[in-house]
């Protein structure tokens, strides 16, 4: 038997609010997923071991505040992508399950930390993302670029992938993290125009679009990625229309992937999408011109991203010869 102790203390002081923003507004309902969105629960001894350094290292991932359904198959490899500059994200998007509200100040000590943590998991491609700081004069651009830097100093045979907010209205940001070269530049676009004031209010869609172009007009040689999810109501229309803006951005590698509820608060399931129009998507986005596709129920941005990332250098290869 478990018994849960509380103590006076945590009485009198709870937790704040995970998300504060989406207290008040009236309960979705949960949709009952569908037999095709099987996870593995987590719990093998390599997870373990995973999470011990993570605490160790006092580090964030975005597989635990996202509430990723495939921590339990990364972990179990030891892949984890960090998330820096805190667990607090300033912005309220309707779709995520990170905490909002006013983040800590940046740690300095934070890339070091994330540079240890990658050499004594001994990755060969990491994935650093953040939260949204739009209180920082840069956004945090400072701060990936330190992180690069450190990574690239502790484990210098590590491929670095960077999955960064939108920069928004934040000067010579995109420029400070390009300069620090990742390996992949990655920012999600989440979903289609229509839906971007429900589920994504404080960005712009054009904006994020341009973002990626602008990354590949700063440095060709880099890798450029975008993310975006179904089930939110879009129409397939859009999707491929947004397949279009893409590559007209030059975006070399797409994913697609089941949006999922993560409470209640949060923007319902408009619908999942069978595993035969995900194989659609794919075989489409091929078509116009995408080095990958990613696309399945459970594909996620950081999801096998160092398998991903040989198969686009490969993709990227074959097309320079010509097949």
């Amino acid at each position: 038997m478990i018994r849960l102790i509380e103590t006076v203390a945590e009485r009198a002081a709870p937790a704040p609010p995970r998300h504060p923003e989406k207290a008040h507004r009236p309960d979705q309902p949960v949709a009952r997923k569908p037999p095709w969105i099987r996870v593995r629960a987590p719990g093998s001894p390599v997870y373990s071991e995973t999470l011990r350094l993570v605490r160790e290292l006092k580090l964030a991932t975005v597989c635990e505040e996202a509430r990723c359904p495939n921590i339990g198959e990364c972990w179990d490899k030891r892949h984890a992508t960090f998330m820096i500059m805190g667990e607090t994200c300033t912005r309220a998007c309707a779709f995520c399950n990170v905490r909002t509200g006013l983040p800590n100040p940046l740690d300095e000590n934070e890339p070091d930390r994330v540079a240890d943590g990658v050499a004594r998991l001994g990755l060969a491609h990491v994935v650093v993302t953040s939260v949204d700081r739009d209180d920082l004069a840069d956004g945090g651009a400072r701060q990936f670029a330190r992180t690069i830097a450190a990574i690239r100093r502790a484990a210098p045979e590590t491929t670095i992938e960077v999955l960064t907010p939108d920069f928004l209205r934040k000067e010579g940001a995109l420029e400070a993290v390009v300069a620090a070269r990742p390996d992949v530049f990655n920012h999600n676009l989440e979903t289609v125009p229509s839906k971007y004031l429900t589920v994504r209010p404080g960005a712009r869609y054009f904006a994020s679009l341009r973002l990626l172009q602008r990354a590949k007009e700063l440095d060709p040689s880099l890798f450029t990625k975008s993310g975006v999810m179904v089930g939110l109501g879009e129409e397939r229309n859009e999707v491929l229309q947004m397949m279009d803006d893409m590559r007209v951005a030059a975006v070399d590698f797409l994913t697609i992937g089941q949006y999922l509820q993560p409470t209640p608060k949060h923007h319902a399931v408009e619908r999942f999408v069978t595993p035969e129009e995900f194989a659609d998507y794919a075989t489409i986005g091929l078509a116009k011109g995408f080095l990958l596709v990613s696309s399945s129920p459970l594909t996620r941005s950081s999801h096998h991203a160092g398998d991903d990332f040989a198969r686009l250098r490969r993709a990227r290869a074959a097309a320079l010869r010509g097949g």
